[in-house]
């Protein structure tokens, strides 16, 4: 049996400065072994922090870590605006700020808390028909795009100096920090860009516990290897605070076949999505509670972790 066949969980990795999150997934790759690989929320090249690596029968857990609060803490300078939203773009315009008001900058974030509308960057991986927009960007191109609703749980300024601000910033979702960044300069009259950019944290997985990016990148070696896979945590570690149920052995072959299973005794929730495990303990996939919790249908199903005998459902 192949490694790729037994092994499968989530390498949390602080992504360095200046690869893309396709360059991270690709070193991962050569460093595991493992052709089927894939990331859960994209960073910006210039961007570092956390970036979440999914490995085997993980990837199937991605749009729920993708659907889960991100922090970052940017550091953004006023009085510039650039085609990027950030200070790597062409410069659009300048404007001399001494000394930012830290009471206004509060009162200009508090307008962007909650749920918003944000224009996608034309220096962002959306799709227009067929075509990244950063590729018709390169091109010259500009085209429309239709503003998107997006939620900003909360910002918290840490520090003012001069012309640039930072701040804390959980947002949900699909939300450029770059454009927050042109809104908030835009709303204080002065524009904005974003100078430098940490994600601190995807759903449970934060900066503390993080493979470093010079782990990831030293000179390969089979214990160096073995010691990255050390770092793979259990694909249950995605959906952390997700609320579980165990099956028994008949209970769990028949949800690996695609049939609703009997939860014995009935879980505490009665509806909604929760984590299911078998009765010795890995996760077998992502199930929907029915009949006030005594049932449970499949709706992403994982292979074991490891070798099984199997059990077809009476």
């Amino acid at each position: 049996m192949s490694r790729e066949s037994v092994r499968s969980g989530i390498l949390v990795v602080d992504k360095g400065r200046g690869p893309t999150s396709f360059d991270v997934v690709a070193i991962v790759r050569r460093r595991l072994g493992v052709r089927h690989i894939g990331h859960a929320g994209t960073l910006d090249p210039d961007a570092t922090g956390v970036l979440p690596i999914l490995v085997g029968e993980a990837t199937k857990l991605t749009p729920y870590l993708v659907d889960q609060d991100k922090e970052y803490v940017a550091t953004l300078r006023f009085g510039l605006t650039t085609d990027t939203h950030d200070v790597s773009g062409r410069v659009l315009s300048e404007t001399r700020v001494d000394d930012l008001d830290p009471a206004r900058l509060e009162e200009a974030c508090g307008a962007f808390v909650g749920q918003i509308r944000q224009v996608p960057p034309m220096y962002s991986a959306v799709h227009h028909e067929g075509r990244r927009l950063y590729e018709l960007a390169r091109a010259g191109i500009e085209v429309e795009r239709t503003a998107r609703e997006v939620v900003i749980r909360s910002i918290v300024i840490e520090k003012v100096d001069g012309p640039r601000a930072t701040l804390r910033i959980v947002c949900g979702k699909g939300t450029y920090v770059r454009v927050l960044a042109a809104d908030l300069g835009a709303a204080l009259g002065c524009g904005g860009a974003v100078e430098h950019l940490v994600r601190w944290r995807v759903g449970p997985f934060d900066l503390r516990d993080a493979v470093s990016w010079s782990e990831l990148t030293e000179a390969r070696s089979a214990e160096s290897d073995r010691e990255l896979w050390s770092r793979v945590r259990p694909v249950e570690t995605a959906l952390a605070g997700w609320p579980s149920v165990r099956l028994d052995g008949p209970g769990a072959a028949a949800f690996g076949h695609g049939q609703a299973a009997e939860v014995i005794p009935p879980a505490a929730a009665t509806e909604g999505f929760v984590r299911v495990h078998d009765a010795d303990g890995p996760m077998i996939g992502v199930g929907e509670l029915m009949a006030g919790g005594s049932k449970v249908r499949p709706v992403r199903i994982l292979h074991a972790d490891r070798p099984r005998t199997r059990i077809l459902p009476a």
